[in-house]
């Protein structure tokens, strides 16, 4: 196994001062004048600012969602954790005075980023919905003694998150937690659990990759196992909290996703570089919120990562109804008296058009007027979630599935 997250952290921790040494001149500059060789500060200024930035972060950012408007009414947001677990929150938010509205659980991925990528998600869902979230803790910040962290132990805590919202809860799951979300209402279902959910929406979600397989879903059939868990897998460094934890180190991950686009995050800090030097500060501010939340990275419990690309990318395990929980098949024909909707992006390179629309054929025990798919046209994999489309698109008829099957 290697070590070097442990000489990743040790470069990271050497170079610090630098970088807090960037930030603290950058902070005297601001106060210089604007007009004062505007041309020589504002070079220096961009320099200091990509090297201030030039690291990760690995504490969650802030949701930021303090007032929303509902209706004609402005109401005030506060975070409430209601259940937690070493490895993830139940967080809700909750509006002040709100009318009554249907209890929506939003299933964030574990996926290299925090659940707040998916900000722009809750605060539309927000206007309609009593929206709580997954939200995951930090492998490296978990003690050792937490124990192990796997796929069915991310299926249980849908199951237990629901349990504490109640009965008649609605699901909306993102991406990768499709396949734990549909285990978790076909678990719930074959036990007549009372707070089995009224609805699950799957979005972009990998429920059968086998059907028009993306360069992700090649690789990771491209090579055995014990492969990833050789060259990816990593002791968390003896400087955090999870010290000796076995993780999927959030930095590589980040490493894998920047060389997909390398041209243009080369290209946008260019650009930031530029607005910085000529005194740009909201065209700069744009590109910085996005980095921002984007090398905020958290790192997956081996277990989590390891079982995913074996059960989900590799063995297609639910589609061929090989899928176990605890020692009990996953049966999504046991899911009766639930609303089921399926959204696919068209340019989706993630996951590709029809592996979330798999869910549907899967649910025999779902009627079919209870059924609703809908592939949007224009968007790739982030569109089905974040931007415009989602919001005047597919949202609408989303929250009208929701409400009709409340």
């Amino acid at each position: 196994m290697s070590m070097m997250y442990q000489a990743y952290q040790n470069h990271m921790d050497l170079t610090a001062p630098w970088r807090t040494g960037a930030a603290a001149t950058l902070n005297y500059l601001n106060l210089v004048p604007q007009g004062v060789s505007d041309k020589l500060f504002g070079r220096l200024a961009a320099s200091l600012e990509l090297i201030s930035r030039s690291s990760l972060t690995y504490a969650r950012p802030a949701y930021g969602i303090d007032r929303l408007l509902v209706g004609n009414q402005e109401l005030e947001v506060t975070e409430e954790v209601t259940f937690a677990t070493p490895f993830g929150s139940l967080l809700h938010f909750k509006k002040e005075n709100a009318p009554e509205q249907p209890r929506l659980l939003l299933v964030a991925p574990m996926s290299g980023h925090f659940a707040t990528l998916l900000r722009a998600t809750v605060k539309t869902l927000l206007q309609d919905h009593d929206v709580y979230i997954t939200d995951w803790h930090n492998p490296r910040d978990i003690p050792l003694h937490a124990g192990r962290f796997g796929l069915e132990d991310y299926t249980d805590h849908v199951i237990t998150f629901l349990d504490k919202i109640g009965p008649r809860a609605h699901v909306v799951a993102i991406c990768q937690p499709s396949v734990s979300a549909l285990a978790a209402a076909a678990v719930m279902s074959e036990d007549n659990h009372p707070a089995r959910p009224a609805t699950l929406t799957l979005m972009a979600g990998p429920i059968d990759t086998r059907i028009q397989p993306t360069k992700v879903n090649e690789f990771a059939k491209s090579k055995p196992i014990n492969w990833f868990e050789k060259n990816l897998i990593n002791y968390v460094p003896v400087q955090c909290k999870g010290a000796f934890r076995k993780v999927y180190p959030g930095f590589v991950q980040l490493t894998a996703f920047v060389s997909m686009n390398l041209e243009r995050h080369i290209k946008q800090h260019i650009e930031l570089a530029n607005h910085l030097a000529k005194g740009e500060k909201e065209k700069a501010e744009i590109i910085k919120t996005f980095y921002d939340e984007y090398f905020a990275v958290m790192d997956l419990p081996a277990e989590f990562y390891i079982e995913t690309v074996r059960d989900v990318f590799q063995e297609h395990l639910l589609p061929q109804g090989k899928l176990m929980h605890r020692g009990r098949p996953v049966n999504p024909a046991a899911i009766r008296r639930m609303g089921l909707m399926t959204v696919e992006g068209e340019k989706d390179d993630i996951c590709s058009i029809g592996q979330t629309l798999a869910a549907q054929d899967l649910c025999t025990g779902v009627r079919a007027y209870r059924k609703v798919h809908h592939m949007q046209a224009g968007v790739g994999h982030y569109g089905v979630f974040s931007g415009k489309r989602w919001n005047n698109e597919i949202y609408p008829l989303l929250r009208d599935f929701v409400h009709v099957n409340a």
